[in-house]
């Protein structure tokens, strides 16, 4: 028996990347899984992506959840289809790629990068307490991903960092909160991970990028998954409000090792 059996599962962004392995990861040890992407063709290739790997039974539903009437409208599927909610997963991400730097950054691209990250994990995370958790004598447990750019900054994504920095933050804040009604919240805190970017990527720059890390490899999704599979469980029931990293030892360093002169 897996340790999600019974259990019914939330993964926001769960269509591509790394939110098909958090799919998997959950399914696999007996979850009833609903995954969503942020509109009716991203979802599209997510079941189509997640049936290659042999898989169905899965429930997916569009949603943007930077818009209540979406996150909403989703929370009434798993209300009709399962009647209960037990894990939520907050791993959909606006990725802020391409809106500039800080000096020329359209401020509407700011708020849309905090809109997805930071308001709509919020949102996802009130909805699913309050529609779900407190009315459940087994309350809920909530795993955020953030990102370790959210302690060390990378250029060109100010909008990105700051949103991971903001989540690391809202964690603590609904962990303190929420302990008291038995409700635990943790986050995952991924590097580099092996996504569709680095399909197209020049392999000079992928050895690079591995230099970076200390275990000489970049996450895998299934890595992540492993992370946010034991904050979901029990085996992490005494555990509320921490930052787990999982980056191959980036994070330790104070420089890679080509540099650290």
């Amino acid at each position: 028996m897996g340790r999600f059996e019974g259990k019914v599962v939330l993964v926001t962004g769960g269509n591509r990347n790394t939110g098909l392995d958090l799919v998997e990861k959950f399914m696999r040890e007996g979850a009833t899984v609903y995954m969503c992407g942020s509109s009716e063709e991203s979802t599209a290739r997510g079941i189509a992506a997640l049936k290659s790997r042999g898989l169905d039974g899965f429930f997916a539903q569009a949603c943007d959840i930077s818009d209540r009437s979406q996150v909403d409208a989703l929370f009434d599927t798993v209300e009709r289809r399962s009647g209960r909610l037990d894990i939520l997963v907050n791993n959909a991400a606006n990725q802020g790629i391409g809106h500039g730097g800080p000096l020329e950054m359209d401020p509407a691209k700011f708020d849309e990068v905090f809109g997805v990250n930071v308001r709509g994990g919020f949102q996802v995370t009130q909805a699913a307490c309050n529609r779900f958790f407190m009315k459940q004598e087994s309350r809920g447990v909530v795993v955020f991903l953030s990102s370790n750019t959210a302690m060390r900054a990378i250029r060109g994504r100010t909008a990105y960092c700051a949103s991971k920095g903001a989540i690391n933050s809202m964690v603590r804040a609904l962990a303190l909160d929420l302990a008291p009604l038995g409700i635990r919240v943790n986050c995952c805190a991924p590097g580099y991970i092996n996504t569709e970017r680095w399909d197209t990527l020049d392999p000079a720059k992928a050895a690079r990028r591995r230099l970076n890390c200390p275990l000489r490899h970049e996450a895998m999704g299934s890595d992540i998954a492993n992370v946010v599979a034991f904050l979901a469980s029990g085996d992490s029931a005494n555990m509320t409000g921490e930052i787990v990293t999982c980056d191959a030892g980036c994070s330790c360093q104070h420089m890679p090792e080509d540099v650290d002169v």
